[in-house]
């Protein structure tokens, strides 16, 4: 069989990038990958061990001349997220990416690639599998459930580990060298969804889309439209201005991710009133979006009926719910160019019981967090809904020194001839954890340029790759 990467430099990561990218790997549907991981360290007989929460440990002794050196964890994660266009028939469950290569970039056709963080994974597996690196000892840690919940990280026992230097290679930016990131979590306002017998004979679908959408960390500050913030603003304008009852509401896909598209079912008698009004908004937020969404478009259209909808309470606490939650910045450093604290509302599900709002605060204060969630709370007690919040991860407080962080900074500027960047960033990284589970570690984030991550139009650059690769190879030899 042909391989779509065939040809491509460094030929072992690319190869690797392939192999993984055939294996279905979206967050909590990592056994297959996992055991792929596991599978192969036994038959090259590396050091392996795979624990309960399916993460990868894989350990290979110094090089000669090394044998003296700190140990080094190399770090990535085998989730991605899974987020494809509509029109694309494609089960994350079960089929491969479609990898193709357009000029320097592989991209996915109408998904995301996974590159984030596919590509950390092939390097590691690339370093492990080579002869001709010098390096440290070094401890592979590949874990699960980055994206949605770090409950991969959360299950790891640190004290396997003798690494005091940890090189994570989750980050998308080349010669950007990460040293601090948010911490965040998971909360949920969940509505009762009490339904009544359907007033009206017709039943219409309102959609959102056309937005960019992007990470809901590193492009949050992008103002770009959240589908289900804009679908709020429209159905309380359609409730206020026309007699509609609304029978279902949902919108993006994973929390993490700025919703693109979101929909909702409504039936009305006043069609024609409703046509006027959806017009109008199409003109409203192409006017606000005009520099950072102009794609955005609102529509209507037939649909199938829906003899049940929400009565007349439930609806008010959802459109309130939603365009009463805080999203987007909410704050700035007045010192360098970061968001500080934000909020996505990325998810809105309708199930038999709830319509469940999906929020990913992130805030590398804690108490700006701490807030956050004091708001929702205020927020479902006024409105008498449901809250809950789950899965909170630390932040990764920027050290004063940190000699990895020179190091590669410095080797950066050798290879290249530029000067490294280094920074904090609002996206959420496991280091934090680390840090805090194994202790005593100098850390430091870098990877290749790859761009649109978290939607169906991620790429990644085939020359940066190779280039970060020799960056890590030349990290590695440094570290005696």
């Amino acid at each position: 069989m042909t391989r779509v990467l065939e040809g491509l430099k460094p030929k072992k990561v690319f190869y690797y990038f392939e192999e993984i990218s055939k294996i279905p790997r979206g967050s909590r549907n990592e056994k297959q990958i996992s055991d792929y991981l596991f599978n192969l360290a036994k038959s090259k007989g590396w050091d392996v061990v795979q624990d309960k929460s399916l993460n990868i440990i894989i350990k290979k002794s110094a090089t000669k001349g090394y044998e003296n050196a700190p140990t080094v964890i190399l770090q990535g994660h085998m989730d991605m997220v899974c987020e494809k266009n509509g029109d694309v028939e494609h089960d994350f469950e079960k089929d491969p990416i479609n990898l193709r290569i357009v000029d320097d970039y592989i991209y996915a056709t109408g998904t995301t690639l996974g590159a984030d963080n596919g590509i950390a994974v092939a390097y590691c597996l690339a370093v492990l599998d080579s002869d001709d690196i010098p390096h440290p000892p070094l401890e592979v840690l590949i874990t699960t459930d980055e994206e949605t919940g770090m409950t991969g990280v959360i299950g790891l026992d640190g004290s396997q580990f003798d690494g005091t230097i940890l090189l994570n290679m989750d980050s998308e930016g080349e010669g950007i060298f990460t040293a601090g990131c948010a911490g965040g979590g998971l909360v949920l306002l969940k509505i009762p969804a009490n339904r009544v017998e359907s007033k009206y004979k017709s039943a219409y679908k309102v959609s959102i889309k056309g937005l960019q959408g992007g990470h809901s960390g590193a492009d949050i500050h992008l103002e770009r439209g959240n589908a289900n913030k804009l679908l709020g603003r429209v159905l309380y304008d359609l409730n206020e201005e026309a007699e509609i009852q609304i029978s279902q509401i949902n919108g993006g896909s994973k929390d993490n991710a700025i919703p693109r598209e979101a929909e909702a079912v409504i039936v009305t008698n006043e069609i024609k009133k409703i046509d006027k009004l959806i017009n109008k908004w199409n003109d409203i937020l192409k006017n606000e979006y005009r520099f950072t969404d102009s794609g955005v478009n609102v529509s209507i259209k037939e649909t199938k009926y829906s003899p049940k909808s929400f009565d007349i309470d439930t609806s008010r606490k959802i459109l309130s719910a939603i365009n009463l939650v805080p999203n987007g910045p909410r704050v700035k450093s007045t010192e360098i160019d970061l968001v500080i604290h934000s909020n996505n509302l990325g998810v809105i599900i309708t199930d038999e019981d709830y319509i469940i709002l999906k929020n990913a605060p992130r805030s590398s204060v804690e108490s700006l967090i701490n807030d956050f969630a004091s708001i929702m709370k205020q927020i479902t007690k006024a409105l008498d809904i449901k809250y809950e919040d789950s899965a909170f991860y630390p932040g990764w407080e920027y050290a004063k020194e940190s000699p990895i962080r020179d190091l590669c900074a410095d080797t950066y500027k050798e290879l290249t001839g530029n000067e490294a960047k280094v920074e904090a960033i609002h996206a959420g990284l496991e280091c934090g954890f680390l840090i805090q589970k194994i202790g005593n570690l100098d850390a430091v984030s870098f990877g290749p340029q790859m761009y649109d991550i978290h939607t169906p139009n991620e790429h990644l650059s085939i020359s940066s790759s190779e280039r970060t690769f020799k960056l890590l190879c030349n990290i590695l030899k440094k570290i005696k």
